[in-house]
């Protein structure tokens, strides 16, 4: 299995959230470390390496989208993150304490972004197909994070293969559901603890829907990435504005987060200091009438009651019929001392 991250980490989307502008895309780098982010994720492609111009059917976005009736070259052409940017954009996240890393889409983008030395690659989910891409992508031997949003259980095993056979097993593979938005009836988030069960890697969740719930709920199932889009200000539009988060949004999910991890804590069965000062409220054996010297205890002079200072409430029935060490008051807790035999009672 890769290496198990004690964090989650909180990765911001960059995608084509600057709207063509290198100052609104370090600005919004700014805006990723001051919301909580732990990373800043970029796309590096052109419209001609992801597509060819042809201005055909096959090649005109139809499927009741927010980008349909646009050819996807034009598309990619609008939304892509220019290749100059990238050294001033890693720069940025550097100075900020951001990791900075990047979807390549192709061989050539793998080449151009091993110069910045990247912590991860992504494998996007519409590239989990591409399995020549996966394989050079292994080869590089950094961590490899693949969205499974198109991806059937074979596509999956074929892509973890790939990398294994390439002998990177530091694999992260992130549950997603390849719609923007994602109606949340399409998340089927029980799939994250089964990513990681049947292909034994670490698992996490790139989110399309609406608000931050999803990436909570995630959280709590295993997820250790969770990846959101982000942008500075949803009123500069663009072609993924729709479904990103804000700043107050994306800082909004990175808290909530944080106190989902400290509400998973660890398993854990022994009390700590708190937990046993509240024991006292527990329930324990106490004397509640006077006792006399040699009386013997019955169900009308002991009783398991609050609070927590006396015997535990297993030891009731071989206290009844026992007898008075001395005279005991109303309200004294009841231990091995008061008891005839008690020490007998203790090693029982």
């Amino acid at each position: 299995m890769s290496n198990k991250r004690e964090k989650v980490l909180i990765i911001a989307e960059l995608s084509a959230n600057h709207n063509g502008d290198l100052e609104v895309a370090k600005e919004t780098i700014r805006a990723a470390k001051k919301a909580g982010a732990d990373a800043i994720k970029l796309q590096t492609y052109t419209a001609d390496t992801m597509t060819i111009d042809v201005k055909s059917d096959l090649f005109l976005i139809n499927h009741g989208t927010a980008w349909d009736n646009q050819y996807l070259y034009d598309l990619y052409k609008q939304a892509y993150t220019p290749w100059e940017w990238h050294e001033e954009l890693f720069k940025t996240a550097e100075e900020e304490g951001l990791l900075c890393f990047s979807s390549p889409f192709d061989i050539s983008a793998v080449d151009f972004l091993e110069q910045f030395n990247p912590p991860y690659y992504k494998i996007a989910s519409f590239e989990i197909h591409d399995i020549p891409l996966i394989r050079y992508v292994a080869s590089k031997g950094r961590p490899v994070i693949m969205s499974t949003g198109i991806a059937t259980k074979e596509d999956i095993e074929l892509a973890v293969e790939t990398c294994r056979k390439e002998g990177n097993n530091d694999i992260t593979l992130l549950k997603c559901t390849s719609a923007y938005p994602a109606p949340i009836e399409d998340a089927n988030l029980l799939t994250i603890p089964d990513l990681a069960k049947t292909f034994d890697v670490e698992v996490g969740f790139s989110d399309h829907t609406l608000g931050i719930e999803a990436p909570i709920v995630a959280v709590s199932l295993g997820a250790k990435v969770i990846e959101k889009h982000f942008i500075l200000d949803k009123s500069i539009g663009g072609p993924d504005a729709h479904f990103s988060l804000d700043f107050e949004e994306f800082k909004a999910l990175v808290q909530s987060v944080r106190k989902a991890e400290k509400l998973l804590g660890k398993v854990q069965y022994k009390l700590n200091d708190r937990a046993k000062q509240s024991g006292t409220f527990g329930r324990s054996l106490f004397i509640v009438e006077d006792v006399a010297k040699g009386e013997v205890f019955t169900e009308e002079n002991i009783r398991s009651i609050r609070p927590g200072y006396g015997l535990h409430p297993k030891y009731y029935w071989d206290v009844l019929g026992k007898k008075a060490t001395q005279n005991y008051e109303k309200g004294t807790p009841l231990t091995f001392e008061c008891v005839e035999g008690g020490e007998v009672i203790k090693n029982i």
